[in-house]
């Protein structure tokens, strides 16, 4: 399993602990852009983009990021340890 692959397993398991709708786009290069998981809770839409390591997002994903927060849509870039805590302690407000 590649190393973002492992990153995309933790959150898939805490988007299941919290009871979260996700779906995981396969992006064929049509169409419009989008990032790792499209997920809701509670009703609120939100979205996060996986990273390994210390990557950043694309130019393109970062549009992509500022066009969903421009909607009102929620994102998060979860690369390790601290996106992960991010994630999590958003997911525990929502409860």
């Amino acid at each position: 399993m590649t190393p973002e692959g492992r990153i995309k397993k933790r959150v898939s398991a805490l988007l299941d602990q919290y009871g979260c709708y996700r779906f995981m786009p396969v992006q064929s290069g049509f169409g419009k852009a989008g990032l790792d998981y499209h997920c809701c809770v509670k009703g609120m839409a939100f979205f996060i983009e996986t990273k390994a390591g210390n990557k950043r997002p694309t130019p393109r994903q970062e549009e992509t990021i500022k066009q969903i927060q421009r909607a009102g849509g929620r994102c998060f870039v979860v690369n390790g340890v601290e996106g992960m805590d991010t994630l999590e302690t958003w997911l525990k407000e929502t409860q």
